[in-house]
């Protein structure tokens, strides 16, 4: 037999590992609402190729292979289990098994490792929570399929209605479109289907009701069946606490705002300072994409190394808020052709950082360029640190981090060497380190850090939501502190 021949085996052979992890992974998600993770990635809903790519790419960040056939043992002892909801890494208890010296079989070790989620120590099963999408733009759109996707348990949390203003005729069906192809994200995966004379959007078996309306005082949201919801206001007209408050009409508990909020509303960016919000706050925001991109890895640094202070230039995709052709716009730059130029623009995530991070006494400032693409970015944050490093030192801190802190959900790490911005696009993280791009020189660290800032962004708006609305699940094995 050839190498080549023995090469297809192998393929072969995890291709069929694969695919006999398919139905195991969709029954634990449904029956018993366990989300099966790789190395913080989600297989729930994969197919054979994509498991294995997921796989695969754990070399990039772990430093050596991981096959089906390492992981495939633990996924089977997961089911002898009496789970309750739950995230379980398999990538991770892989890892952590190999690493421990005691001896333990694969069940007796994964039993030990998910204990919290089992027996008297498991939570209860959500009955769903009601979410309503206030705008169904770049980030609405991208936020209704995800909210879709996590549908499938049948618990947590439930896209019950968008409310946008009229368009005029087939309106529904338009925006149904939208929802179903994106030039960027690709299509939807699912069926969706319209029926126009209840004005619904039915998306993998969920009924989406369209709801029209000029100004939020026109809705009341109990006149659909919606109760105690969390509204998510994509539009970013209102961002201060009285404006928000608008959407605080009966059926709605909370809202939360995809963009910088002003004034008092607190600026939440999960993994960082989530657990800092109080119960009975009713209104938030989830901050900018940017923000999100730069927080997780600044508190990371900031935790090891202690910053003194640092700059974050954001090399930024074009976005809505900008003139395909040059024309009037309330901002002097932003009026000039996106697709055609580079504009500087400015941008308030420096700022932000002081309300995600209130205890870092470091100085850091900002600045934006816009660029012709028309999705994912990179910032380049220049931190001066309070003790020397190496770049090797750091490059390990910040792979660890991605892999076993409680920042893995929010900070990735890539080693390509030939990694471009198009590779990011669908990226479920807020941010992802560059390994071949990191500078560092004595106490001073560059990180060039990608970002998608429209889906990852949104799967961030998604964790908040999960978290104030109570149904984020456990992690296990639990993130090294």
């Amino acid at each position: 037999m050839t190498v080549n021949d023995d090469s297809f085996t192998n393929w072969k052979n995890r291709e069929e590992t694969a695919e006999a992890m398919i139905p195991i992974i969709g029954k634990l998600h449904r029956e018993r609402d366990v989300t099966v993770l790789l190395h913080s990635r989600s297989l729930v809903n994969k197919s054979v190729v994509s498991i294995l790519k997921t796989h695969r790419f754990a070399r990039q960040i772990a430093g050596e292979e991981l096959s089906v056939t390492e992981t495939m043992p633990f996924l089977r002892a997961l089911t002898t289990l009496d789970l309750g909801p739950s995230q379980i890494d398999i990538g991770m208890l892989a890892a952590t098994h190999k690493a421990d010296d005691r001896g333990l079989s694969v069940e007796e070790f994964t039993a030990q490792a998910v204990a919290g989620a089992t027996g008297s120590n498991k939570i209860e099963r959500s009955e769903g929570r009601d979410v309503v999408l206030y705008g169904f733009g770049r980030i609405g759109r991208l936020v209704a399929r995800l909210l879709i996707e996590k549908a499938g348990s049948g618990n947590g949390l439930r896209l019950r209605a968008i409310v946008v203003r009229g368009g005029g005729e087939q309106d529904i069906v338009k925006r149904a479109s939208l929802l179903r192809r994106d030039s960027i994200h690709g299509q939807f995966q699912g069926t969706i289907t319209v029926d126009e004379a209840n004005s619904t959007i039915v998306a993998n078996g969920n009924a989406i009701r369209v709801i029209y309306a000029n100004d939020p005082g026109e809705v009341d949201y109990t006149a659909y069946g919606i109760k105690n919801a969390i509204l998510i206001d994509n539009t970013g007209k209102w961002r201060d606490r009285a404006g928000l408050s608008l959407h605080l009409r009966p059926g709605i508990d909370k809202v939360v705002l995809t963009a910088p909020g002003k004034g008092d509303v607190p600026n939440v960016v999960h993994g960082v300072n989530h657990d800092t919000v109080k119960p009975d706050e009713r209104i938030l925001s989830c901050a900018s994409c940017t923000t999100n991109a730069i927080v997780p890895p600044l508190k990371a640094m900031d935790d090891e190394y202690g910053v003194l202070r640092g700059h974050v230039e954001t090399v930024h995709s074009f976005t809505n808020d900008q003139n395909l052709l040059d024309n009037y716009h309330k901002s002097e730059r932003r009026g000039r052709s996106a697709p055609l130029n580079m504009v500087i623009t400015e941008t308030g995530a420096a700022s932000a950082v002081a309300k995600a991070l209130p205890d870092l006494k470091a100085r850091i400032t900002g600045s934006s360029i816009r660029v012709p693409v028309p999705d994912v970015s990179i910032a380049i944050l220049n931190l001066q640190l309070a003790r020397e490093a190496s770049r090797e030192e750091v490059l390990d801190y910040l792979r660890d981090v991605s892999l076993t802190s409680p920042l893995r959900r929010q900070i990735d790490f890539i080693s390509a060497p030939d990694a471009v911005s198009s590779d990011f696009i669908g990226s479920r993280h807020a941010s992802i380190v560059d390994a071949g791009a990191l500078k560092v020189e004595g106490d001073n660290a560059i990180l060039y850090l990608w970002y998608d800032n429209e889906f990852g962004y949104s799967c961030q708006v998604i964790r908040v939501v999960q978290h104030v609305s109570g149904v984020e699940y456990p992690t296990f094995p639990a993130p090294a502190a």
